[in-house]
């Protein structure tokens, strides 16, 4: 979180948070888009609270067109991809795939083989486009991350010592099979025979690789695991939110380099990595259109248009004792029994806006509100 909001051209005043929103958020602004910052519960990773923090943002803000998903992970260099620790990963479709793949998630059949079943959604056009333009200007200009950076340490010089780049020399990657010695973090007991030889870069700076992500919720610290993955699905890196987010949120994944999946991971990079992912969310929007962001369907837009009848409003509405409602009379009983509560001052939530075309949510016909409808029946006379 202090990586992200350090990113931000300005910070703009808190605005007031509904009494059954467990977010915190920290509103500001890059260039002319306006960002709302939030983050996951701490101590508490994984997909599911990834998709509840989620929620809640969209329930509060409705109006958001879409988000990043920021922050570190663990690495996966092969032969065609040279990942280095504090190298950044965007996830991108390849093939099948929308970006990101779930790579625990399937089923178990004879011999007690995992296939895995099901896909995630890929990411709006707009992120899509972004991320090929992007790609495209590094190409022929380089990447503005250490731009960014530089102007962090400058803005922010209680981060310089904490977020600096941690050196070369503790860069390593040993070959696969080969597990961490001794009971520390360090590797000062592991043989340095068995370092994987890589040749040594030109520069410092970050490089940003484009491709799958794995997300799961375990974390991963067994470089076997970590080859079986990359050799059947073809990923550059691991992490543990995304897929609770894809099918729901549409958003980019971008994820700083901190470990290598193995038994040597440790967090002396994460501070660096997750700065160097910050700022390559920075640059991706600073490549996005104005104009075009703001022709981008909100959540909300997309459910509405694929026919859905399913309005955005708070998970649970108060009265009815932490019931979850979903469409149909259960929404027009929503909105009475929300309306009618103490709580409903100081929170907008806009139901008709949510209804394409005077479409009914009870009977399905046009022309017609569903609270008007002869179908509906009052909850207070059932």
């Amino acid at each position: 979180m202090a990586a992200a909001t350090a990113m931000l051209d300005d910070r703009h005043d808190q605005l007031s948070r509904h009494s059954h929103d467990n977010n915190t958020y920290t509103f500001g602004s890059i260039g002319p888009h306006n960002i709302i910052l939030a983050c996951l519960p701490a101590g508490v990773p994984g997909t599911a609270s990834a998709a509840i923090v989620a929620t809640q943002l969209l329930s509060a803000f409705p109006s958001i067109k879409f988000g990043f998903m920021v922050g570190v992970g663990g690495g996966v260099p092969s032969s065609t991809a040279d990942i280095r620790l504090g190298d950044v990963v965007v996830s991108k479709p390849s093939g099948t795939s929308g970006g990101v793949i779930q790579y625990d998630f399937g089923k178990t059949v004879r011999e007690g083989r995992f296939v895995r079943t099901g896909s995630l959604n890929k990411p709006p056009r707009v992120l899509l486009t972004a991320v090929s333009t992007l790609e495209t200007k590094c190409l022929l200009e380089g990447n503005k991350l250490p731009k960014y950076l530089s102007e962090l340490s400058l803005k922010y010089p209680q981060l310089r010592s904490t977020a600096a780049y941690p050196g070369v020399e503790h860069d390593k990657l040993f070959e696969a099979g080969y597990e961490h010695q001794g009971d520390g973090n360090a590797c000062t007991s592991c043989d340095t025979r068995r370092l994987v030889l890589r040749s040594i870069r030109s520069e410092d700076n970050p490089t940003i690789h484009y491709g799958v992500i794995a997300s799961g919720n375990q974390v991963i610290r067994h470089s076997a695991m970590r080859e079986t993955v990359r050799r059947e699905l073809d990923v550059l890196c691991f992490e543990m939110e995304a897929a609770g987010l894809m099918d729901s949120f549409p958003c980019l994944v971008v994820r700083g380099i901190c470990d290598y999946s193995d038994s040597h991971k440790n967090k002396l990079w994460q501070p660096y990595a997750a700065v160097t992912a910050a700022a390559c969310a920075k640059e991706l929007l600073s490549v996005m259109p104005p104009a075009e962001v703001g022709q981008t369907e909100t959540p909300c837009d997309t459910i509405i248009r694929s026919g859905i009848s399913r309005p955005v409003y708070p998970s649970f509405i108060p009265g009815t004792r932490g019931r979850a409602y979903s469409s149909g009379k259960d929404s027009v009983r929503d909105r009475n029994r929300y309306e009618d509560s103490d709580d409903a001052a100081g929170y907008d939530v806009h139901w008709e806006s949510q209804q394409a075309d005077d479409q009914c949510f009870s009977c399905g016909r046009f022309g017609h509100w569903a609270k008007d409808c002869s179908r509906m029946k009052c909850y207070k006379c059932e």
